[in-house]
């Protein structure tokens, strides 16, 4: 199952799951033993390091996150004064900080411009305001329970934004998702260790640190990953590259006629049928991990394989793809005439409404095309052959592939054949 995959596992725990776990087993275990200034250092670090990252790297949701645990942490030490608590105040950011993650979480990423920036200082601003006043005239008192509990209405509060940032990040694997996820169990744990200044600093310094974790995790998306396609980019294909060890085999995927297909449809639609060619490969069976190298290429690595045992894998892909139509909405924009005669039939168009609808109910709603690839397959013969040499020679077995008829599979050791190939719309 997709949820219980070992990338999916390794991207959720990874590292703000596994952060936090080792903080907890140090609590739990007595072997936390940093003093209070160091693990508040820590802290301040965490923010402050975190937020630079976040302002350098255009993340302001990260940045406003930060700011957030800046604030809730603030807002605790202020009300233990001396060294009495307020619960009120606990009890308000119990609630208020998991609402403003959620937030965060489902706001448009914009940068920092000033349109983007002003309404949402303003609005942290108005709660660290209200909480103060309100929780001011709160009663003290000098000793809580350890661990501080929290009410019923927070905890729910709490569950229902912690399951749904992790619904969120099942469906979009976006690192501040997670980030956020692990970071609002840490501020829990720090509420309820408030009591021991110690560990609840523990707990805010883990939190901080997981939040600027996250845009070094987006950042390392954004580099290593294909964000049209979300398959593994270039770059982690040629670091894949130095890691293989004989044998290993490497297939070349191009999809058919797809210049011809930006072409006629438009760009849109060109990215809809890579995104469908995508989503196939990553399915690839046999071992096999997929990248998109630019374009309409795709490659396929299958460490530890030779090109009798992936062939008939890679024919089950073609096979899919080709199977697998793509509905068209609507006509060919391009064919659409310009200059005066389209000015003159959109103004005819407005005075006879009736007469356009009725054409277009009369129209018909999309059209199915068929998408179809070429591969070209190459297998390391020897302990010489670099992964360079076998990607040259998987790259002229696909212009045999493309030469013979396209939609077939050719390897660099096959011998000419008949072409098999069915015939496939525009793809």
């Amino acid at each position: 199952m997709r949820l219980l995959s070992s990338s999916f596992l390794r991207t959720l725990f990874v590292p703000g799951g596994v952060l936090l776990l080792l903080v907890m087993a140090l609590v739990s275990l007595g072997w936390l033993t940093l003093a209070l200034p160091a693990l508040s250092f820590l802290f301040y670090c965490g923010v402050a390091g975190g937020m630079l990252l976040a302002w350098r790297f255009h993340s302001s949701r990260i940045f406003f996150s930060l700011a957030v645990l800046f604030l809730a942490q603030q807002a605790v030490a202020i009300s233990a004064g001396n060294s009495p608590y307020i619960p009120a105040t606990l009890h308000a950011l119990a609630v208020l900080v998991p609402t403003n993650f959620v937030l965060i979480a489902i706001m448009r990423e914009r940068g920092f411009t000033l349109e983007s920036v002003v309404p949402v200082a303003l609005f942290l601003f108005v709660q660290a305001l209200t909480l103060t006043v309100f929780c001011g005239a709160a009663v003290r008192v000098r000793s809580l329970p350890n661990p501080f509990p929290q009410p019923r209405y927070a905890a729910l509060v709490l569950l229902s934004i912690a399951i749904f940032l992790a619904i969120r990040f099942f469906l979009n694997r976006r690192p501040i998702d997670c980030a956020l996820l692990w970071s609002l169990g840490g501020f829990f744990l720090a509420l309820r260790s408030a009591p021991s200044a110690r560990t609840a600093t523990a707990y805010w310094a883990t939190s901080a640190c997981i939040l600027a974790t996250a845009v070094i995790e987006s950042s390392y998306l954004l580099a290593y990953h294909d964000e049209l396609t979300t398959l593994p980019s270039r770059r982690a294909f040629n670091d894949a590259l130095l890691r293989l060890r004989v044998p290993f085999s490497i297939a070349v995927v191009d999809i058919d006629h797809f210049k011809r297909f930006n072409d006629t449809y438009g760009h849109d639609t060109g990215d809809q049928v890579l995104r469908l060619v995508a989503t196939h490969l990553g399915r690839v069976t046999g071992g096999g991990q997929a990248y998109r190298c630019g374009g309409e290429e795709f490659n396929i690595l299958f460490p530890g394989k030779t090109t009798a045992e992936i062939l008939p894998h890679l024919e089950k892909l073609r096979e899919t793809i080709e199977g697998a139509e793509f509905r068209m909405r609507g006509g060919d924009r391009r064919q659409a005439p310009r200059g005066p005669d389209r000015r003159n039939q959109r103004n005819r168009g407005r005075t006879r409404k009736a007469d356009a609808i009725r054409k277009l109910v009369q129209e018909e709603p999309s059209s199915m095309l068929s998408v179809t690839v070429s591969i070209g397959v190459a297998t390391s013969a020897s302990e010489k052959m670099s992964p360079e040499t076998v990607l040259e020679a998987a790259d002229k077995a696909l212009y045999r592939a493309k030469a013979n008829g396209r939609n077939r599979i050719e390897s660099a050791t096959s011998s000419p054949r008949r072409i098999r190939t069915k015939a496939a719309g525009i793809a």
